[in-house]
């Protein structure tokens, strides 16, 4: 079998540099090149991208080896039909290592054609470091890195303001670029620069948030023979994602003439406010993750897929989403329905084993962010309780008592609060238990203890689990509460 590069693979040609990128990953590959790739393809949009490696080791040998060549196979569930696809992606022109090649690293920033700067270098790329310079080579951060590298682009065309460079960071934070183009310009000041190439940074260069979605389990090891026999060569940079795809960039009618994603089929969304669309994502497919958890493991499930399969579990989550979260959020109802429904097929995802336990990292804390707002919104708007959104919450504490029937459970939080249920748990008395943990502000920020009805509809579910387990349990806590609140 021929090895993967341009001689053995024909029609991949090189296309001008108008994309660097910072990383060479494999959500990267499988999300921002992909996007680019059908401009490309779609659209003949002819962007070749230069793959800056921004730690000292990473792929960019491999990367080169190939030729910037590489695999992508989709795999999911669309409309709730199976879907796979496989595609060569080829727009990827060179990968530079600025640890071992600087000079050539600073060469990328004078091309001509080059027109934006995309990121991801994880949710702690974008960090100050006082201790970086202008004269190392290179400076440790990535943002020490950009600045580098933009100051060496703002020399070599004296400050031509149409060779400013749009700059759209993919890192999992909120506020990505606003933050990025903050350090920037504290690196500025520390290493002195010039006031023209601050005003280049604001007036030339544009700097756009972003939000993006898709589950790239990344090199498919475990089933790589399975791969390997669906190609006519060798491909040691194969990358797998899920079919979905969510792509939202804050920038107004110039960006989406820049990047004219809306003539292709991709869901790429360039709008003014990414924040609804953000919010969108943390309660209902972030919201559904974390609300699931401790239900769902209690009831002897390990998977997100085999929750919304089961007909209690997948019911549970279902009502949770489209009856208690959905009626809080402030966007159209068909356009979170829909939303929603393809987070549902995202879950379905055959191919994508999603064990529970390695969502239930920090779920009290995931709780506070991703469906406590939506519970204290729904009690705001409706006047009473959420009914499944509180006995996910009653689960959450159970949860943490730690055993369950004879069975240890996954655990995996700060010292601190572990230490804290484990003590707690020891009360025994429900009443007691339920208040110390709705009144711990520094879980929640607030006293919850002050929502009405909140505490004791919570004891009602831990009773109800306590004595009759988790789908009896749920069925007698709901008739109990619809009870309470009717005759309130």
């Amino acid at each position: 079998m021929k090895d993967l590069n341009r001689n053995t693979i024909s029609n991949t040609k090189l296309s001008p540099i108008k994309v660097v990128q910072f990383g060479e990953g494999n959500f990267l590959r499988a999300f921002v090149d992909f996007a680019f790739h059908t401009l490309n393809e779609v659209l003949g949009f002819n962007a070749g991208i230069a793959v800056v490696q921004p730690i000292e080791e990473g792929m960019v040998p491999l990367l080169n080896t190939q030729d910037g060549l590489y695999t992508l196979f989709t795999k999911g569930i669309k409309n709730g039909k199976e879907t796979q696809e496989k595609v060569l992606i080829s727009n990827i022109v060179k990968g530079v290592n600025p640890y071992l090649h600087f000079e050539e690293y600073l060469e990328l920033a004078k091309e001509e054609e080059l027109e934006f700067v995309i990121s991801n270098t994880t949710e702690a790329g974008i960090s100050y470091d006082k201790g970086d310079t202008l004269q190392m080579s290179p400076p440790n951060s990535f943002p020490a890195k950009l600045t580098r590298f933009l100051y060496e682009r703002y020399k070599h065309y004296k400050g031509n303001e149409n060779k400013g460079l749009t700059i759209i960071p993919c890192e999992l934070i909120n506020y990505n670029a606003d933050t990025l183009k903050r350090i920037i310009l504290d690196y500025i000041s520390l290493w002195e620069l010039s006031e023209g190439f601050k005003n280049w940074i604001i007036d030339a260069c544009s700097f756009h948030n972003t939000l993006v979605d898709r589950i790239v389990p990344g090199y498919p090891k475990d089933q790589i023979e399975i791969y390997n026999s669906q190609l006519e060569y060798r491909d040691q940079l194969i990358v797998s994602a899920e079919t979905f795809f969510l792509w939202v960039i804050e920038g107004n009618s110039s960006l989406k003439e820049k990047l004219p994603f809306h003539k292709t089929d991709l869901d790429v969304r360039i709008v003014g406010d990414l924040q609804p669309y953000r919010t969108r994502k943390v309660r209902i497919l972030n919201g559904a993750h974390t609300a699931m958890v401790p239900f769902s493991i209690l009831y002897g499930n390990e998977t997100v897929k085999e929750t919304i399969d089961k007909p209690l579990t997948g019911s549970f989550v279902h009502s949770l989403i489209f009856d208690e979260v959905i009626p809080t959020l402030d966007m159209e109802r068909e356009e979170l329905e829909t939303f929603a429904n393809a987070v549902f097929d995202r879950f379905k995802n055959p191919f994508i084993r999603h064990q529970l336990s390695s969502i239930a990292l920090n779920t009290v804390s995931k709780f506070k962010v991703r469906v406590l707002p939506s519970l204290l919104k729904y009690v705001h708007l409706k006047n009473e309780l959420p009914v499944r959104t509180v006995f996910s919450f009653a689960c959450l504490i159970r949860f943490y008592k730690g055993s369950w029937k004879g069975k240890e459970l996954p655990i995996n939080d700060d010292d601190t609060i572990i230490t804290y249920f484990k003590e707690l748990w020891q009360l025994e008395d429900l009443n007691q238990i339920v208040e110390h943990v709705l009144g711990n502000v520094s879980f929640w920020e607030t006293d919850l203890n002050k929502v009405q009805g909140l505490s004791k509809a919570v004891v009602i579910a831990l009773e109800c689990l306590e004595k009759e387990g988790v789908e009896n349990g749920y069925k007698n806590y709901s008739k109990k509460l619809d009870t309470k609140r009717h005759a309130t």
